[in-house]
């Protein structure tokens, strides 16, 4: 069993910050858990306004409180994100996210992730 704290995690070094300032993650469950997946508490800064590609990972997102929105880059289309909205990038899906107010986020990575990753200049997360 593994028990751990948002806490005392925040305050360890599992807690990144995008050099870039969009985002700060805390990573509460990583590869050397042996899980088979990743999962973080991940703020969103507001006006952040980015674009992702995970090529190399499937995502899961839902949204604890705050409010913006994603950009399907594939069509365009655009989802609004607020608390209570999951959102999942089963295809790889080239996206752009939008803080309009500071969010909270839940996130699982598949294939997990080791810890200290941030986004090449892809948007991606390389696979160790």
């Amino acid at each position: 069993m593994i028990i751990r704290q948002l806490n005392e995690a925040n305050n360890s070094t599992r807690r990144v910050v995008s050099p870039d300032g969009n985002w700060e993650s805390t990573r509460l469950l990583l590869k050397e858990d042996k899980m088979g997946f990743s999962f973080h508490i991940t703020t969103i800064y507001k006006g952040a306004d980015f674009r992702m590609h995970y090529q190399n990972h499937l995502e899961s997102v839902y949204c604890m409180s705050g409010t913006g929105e994603i950009v399907n880059l594939e069509d365009n289309t655009v989802h609004p994100i607020q608390e209570g909205t999951l959102y999942i990038l089963d295809k790889h899906d080239r996206h752009i996210l939008r803080a309009h107010t500071e969010m909270k986020m839940a996130c699982v990575f598949n294939p997990p992730l080791n810890g200290n990753e941030v986004h090449n200049k892809e948007g991606a997360y390389e696979l160790a």
